[in-house]
């Protein structure tokens, strides 16, 4: 099993874990229409393969090799927040009881966190790869590890001109709370092996 593939089975223990401590969500009709444990998950693009052709199955796998009975409501938000918004709010109107989310924008993605919980004390957040403050749980890579092996990579292709070279960093959008970890990740292996940063921005993803 690849490393990837670990933390997408994490986020689905995690989200078990927290059904059964989660007890009854909402009220009324929203509690359930049937016997199953509604467990949501929330991806942000579909540009990137991985999210299509590895997180999503790996999370239906683990949740179904051990919740026979869990319901797995799935939503791509296809780098759209509003359409992210409505999906979450979907999911918690329907009576998810625990939602795996991995935002588009992880500080509008806190706001819904805590109006929602708000409503729904029993409501449990797995904020999946990138940080969401008042989440329940988070689950992600060691970032600032990822970081520091691509910065090793890069010195190591550089081989004996790394002591003289500028390097150019092009960091990852400000809105994701994970591109700082990598940034700082990189600093700590670049810092004193390379002969200097001539330049460095953040850049603003767009998947498409």
């Amino acid at each position: 099993m690849t490393r990837h593939a670990v933390v997408v089975a994490a986020a689905a223990a995690m989200a078990l874990s927290l059904t059964a401590c989660g007890g009854e969500t909402g009220s009324g009709d929203s509690a359930d229409k049937g016997s199953s444990t509604k467990i949501g998950l929330l991806l942000p693009e579909n540009k990137t393969s991985r999210y299509e052709a590895l997180d999503r199955p790996k999370f239906e796998e683990a949740v179904r090799g051990t919740c026979l009975d869990c319901e797995i409501v799935y939503n791509n938000a296809v780098s759209d927040v509003v359409k992210q918004k409505q999906q979450f709010d979907q999911l918690v109107a329907g009576g998810v009881r625990v939602i795996a989310l991995d935002p588009v924008d992880a500080t509008k993605a806190a706001g819904w966190v805590k109006e929602a919980k708000a409503k729904n004390k029993s409501l449990k957040i797995v904020a999946y790869d990138r940080a969401i403050a008042g989440a329940d749980a988070y689950v992600s890579h060691d970032n600032t590890k990822v970081g520091e092996l691509q910065g090793e990579a890069l010195i190591d292709a550089l081989g004996d001109k790394a002591s003289d070279a500028s390097i150019v960093m092009i960091n990852g959008d400000e809105k994701d709370p994970n591109a700082g970890q990598f940034k700082e990740g990189a600093h700590n292996a670049l810092n004193g092996k390379v002969g200097k940063i001539a330049y460095e921005a953040s850049g603003e993803w767009d998947p498409k």
